[in-house]
């Protein structure tokens, strides 16, 4: 790397700032790949199968168990990757029902 460096800058005489430096090690295939985490993709948006449209946009819950939401997400522990899947009421915001579960065993709904 010194030599590389100092063939470069041997006409200027002067060394660059750090971005300039940072830039020009990405440039030239220097700088070390940083490892991502492995991320789970969890949302395809882009499928072909039918899309339900949004049928509760601009309602405001006046009462609870007027409406429910639900959604999922991925837990990565020491036994592997599990799932948390929780149903709230939009009203009170309170967890009304929740699912847990490994990717190979199901474990059943349980209530709030």
């Amino acid at each position: 790397m010194h030599a590389i460096l100092k063939q470069m800058f041997e006409d200027t005489g002067c060394f660059p700032g750090r971005d300039a430096f940072i830039e020009m090690l990405r440039k030239h295939g220097l700088m070390v790949r940083i490892k991502r985490r492995r991320r789970y993709k969890t949302t395809d948006s882009d499928h072909n199968y039918r899309k339900y449209p949004n049928l509760i946009k601009g309602v405001v819950p006046t009462h609870p168990n007027q409406i429910w939401a639900s959604d999922i997400t991925y837990v990565e522990t020491n036994e592997g990757v599990c799932y948390l899947s929780l149903i709230t009421d939009l009203y009170s915001h309170k967890i009304v029902g929740w699912a847990w579960s490994n990717i190979r065993n199901c474990i059943s709904i349980r209530s709030a």
